[in-house]
């Protein structure tokens, strides 16, 4: 059986040594990450792979960030959702990991009130679901999709 785990890490570089111990301790197979607040170049990659993890990232500075590390080897990385060429925030990367299809993916947080950062989230959403339903009709072996879906239990949202 494969370990996966999905974590909003909120700073990958200020969380660095938990995330060690963490992956020294618990060993998952595969593990999603969210929030990593960093660009490619600037995330820890070589301590990471130190551990056995192969690592797929997709970085933005101060901001979002989602990344798979693997203990095998990570094939077919896919960047962002289709449908909307000018999205430059980094929330979701998907990949092959042996014959399971992974993703990590960090839903746009619940905003109360109407505009644009409204209907960037319904937009994304929209465009999530297309992703799923593309992502289903295929004969997969598996799938998981893990990480921040950011919904508030209300009406609203």
């Amino acid at each position: 059986m494969i370990k996966i785990a999905t974590w909003n890490v909120n700073s990958i570089k200020a969380r660095l040594p938990n995330a060690l111990a963490w992956l020294n301790e618990f060993a998952p197979d595969v593990v999603l990450l969210q929030e990593i607040k960093t660009v490619d170049e600037g995330f820890p990659s070589m301590e990471i792979e130190d551990l056995g993890y192969n690592v797929a990232i997709s970085g933005q500075k101060s901001f979002n960030g989602v990344a798979i590390f693997s203990k095998r080897p990570i094939e077919h990385v896919v960047i962002g959702l289709p449908g909307d060429e000018t999205d430059e925030q980094a929330r979701y990367i998907e990949a092959f990991v042996g014959d399971l299809r992974v993703a990590s993916i960090y839903l746009p947080n619940r905003i109360p009130a109407p505009g644009e950062k409204v209907e960037y989230k319904l937009a994304w959403r929209k465009r999530l679901r297309a992703k799923g339903i593309n992502l289903s009709t295929h004969d997969y072996e598996a799938i998981a999709v893990g990480g921040a879906y950011n919904v508030y239990p209300g009406d609203e949202d």
